[in-house]
């Protein structure tokens, strides 16, 4: 029962890694087939651009989360990284998720369906701007001015009365 916790993460990554090279080789087998054997209006131009930086989005996963065994031995050296992880991974797997499904449109729809993939920069763009701004919400009460306090209904109340309301 020794490394329970790293013995799953290495099964999980392995069995998410050979999902993915799976997926990733029997999409682009079915494009390249339907492009060559049907001599469809495709232009090879647009795959090798969007592809390309996909298949090594999936080279450095497979790198950052393939398990690593001592080959004396067989056991467990480095269960990888884990590949669920939130973040820069996670931006990752929606990267490579998009593009398997615009080269599954291109396959259906022709090569205008590669336009689906101008949604992946603006997302990033959309991304980048509400974290700007948020950032810049967040440090808006650093610049020396007091904000308004929120009063409650009862300093309200009472400041009608006429009472001193003290704050703290």
């Amino acid at each position: 029962m020794a490394q329970k916790a790293a013995k799953t993460l290495a099964t999980r990554n392995a069995s998410v890694l050979l999902r993915t090279h799976l997926i990733t080789l029997s999409l682009h087998a079915v494009f390249l087939f339907l492009h060559w054997a049907f001599n469809r209006p495709r232009s090879l131009t647009p795959y090798v651009v969007f592809a390309c930086p996909t298949l090594a989005i999936e080279f450095y996963l497979d790198r950052l989360g393939r398990p690593r065994y001592n080959p004396a031995d067989g056991s467990l050296r480095s269960p990888g990284e884990d590949l669920g992880a939130a973040g820069l991974t996670e931006y990752m797997w929606d990267v490579l998720y998009w593009t398997w499904g615009c080269i599954g449109a291109v396959c259906v729809f022709g090569d205008r369906a590669w336009w689906l993939w101008i949604v992946v920069p603006s997302y990033s763009v959309w991304l980048a701007y509400t974290t700007f701004t948020g950032m810049k919400n967040g440090l808006a009460g650093m610049g020396g001015t007091e904000p308004a306090v929120a009063e409650s209904k009862r300093q309200k109340k009472m400041e009608k009365r006429g009472q001193r309301v003290q704050y703290r």
